[in-house]
């Protein structure tokens, strides 16, 4: 695995060089769009649909929609301004029970390792968190983007950072229509707690598998062993010729134009 950022993990006092590496990596199969015809890959334009055509990286700048339709600009100088969050460092704010934390606050998982020299203070973090029952909130910033975290034991000895939302991203489930008051007989409730208890096993991941993602394996698979393959056309490369070459075509490229002008009209001459 390849670290995605390098920088410290702040307990108190007490800094620990660390290496972040994604816990996680997404499997589900990714499909490239081609062109029927003739099988190259598609790609996708910066267009402007009011100017009707492709807008180059210097002509966008950065907006914030307050209304439908209605932006405000911010430059890049204006951002620059703003207070920047510290883009090496998981600072831990407090401790807290993994148990008062709900799972609808975490993003992307990820382990931390320690850098060289960094062994003990890590191991003592580990253990401390272990024998306390507990798991650190902290402050982290992965791509210039600062996000709030959860660090815990991982299979006690590996600590996994958990980016989390920020509590004003979660939405409220307030404007759902939960039915309330239902009643519930006591034989339907004594038939469910006995069903969610044969139910009951340890979770063991690897024994849960994706059902699809096997299919298109097999299905990718099937048309190799038959070679129903195609190939993405060959591009022609640019012709290559030096300064001197392409000066000499230009000329002769004017002067047969010029023997082609009819009489009596005259070049246009550029000063």
């Amino acid at each position: 695995m390849r670290p995605v950022w390098k920088g410290v993990l702040g307990f108190g006092l007490v800094v620990i060089p660390v290496r972040i590496y994604r816990a996680t990596e997404d499997r589900t199969p990714s499909f490239r769009l081609l062109h029927a015809e003739c099988n190259t890959p598609i790609r996708y334009l910066k267009w402007c649909p009011t100017c009707g055509k492709e807008v180059g990286p210097e002509e966008v700048v950065r907006g914030i929609e307050y209304g439908r339709g209605q932006y405000v600009i911010l430059t890049d100088e204006e951002l620059g301004k703003l207070p920047e969050p510290e883009t090496h460092s998981v600072t831990i704010l407090e401790f807290c029970d993994l148990s008062e934390v709900d799972p609808v606050f975490f993003r992307d998982a990820f382990f931390l390792e320690p850098q060289e020299g960094s062994a003990r203070a890590y191991s003592l973090l580990v253990q401390a968190m272990l024998e306390s029952h507990t798991v650190a909130v902290a402050r982290v910033a992965l791509r210039s983007k600062e996000t709030l975290s959860l660090v815990r034991p991982y299979r006690d000895k590996v600590l996994a950072l958990e980016t989390m939302y920020w509590a004003d991203e979660v939405r409220s489930t307030e404007t759902l229509e939960i039915p309330a008051g239902v009643t519930i007989a006591p034989e339907e409730k004594q038939m469910a707690n006995a069903l969610v208890k044969m139910m009951k096993k340890p979770f063991e991941p690897q024994k849960h598998v994706s059902a699809y993602r096997q299919a298109i394996d097999k299905l990718v698979q099937a048309k190799l062993q038959g070679r129903e393959v195609v190939t993405e056309p060959a591009r022609t490369p640019a012709e290559v010729i030096d300064l001197v070459e392409a000066l000499k075509r230009s000329i002769a490229e004017a002067k047969e134009g010029k023997r082609r002008r009819p009489a009596g009209e005259s070049a246009a001459v550029q000063e």
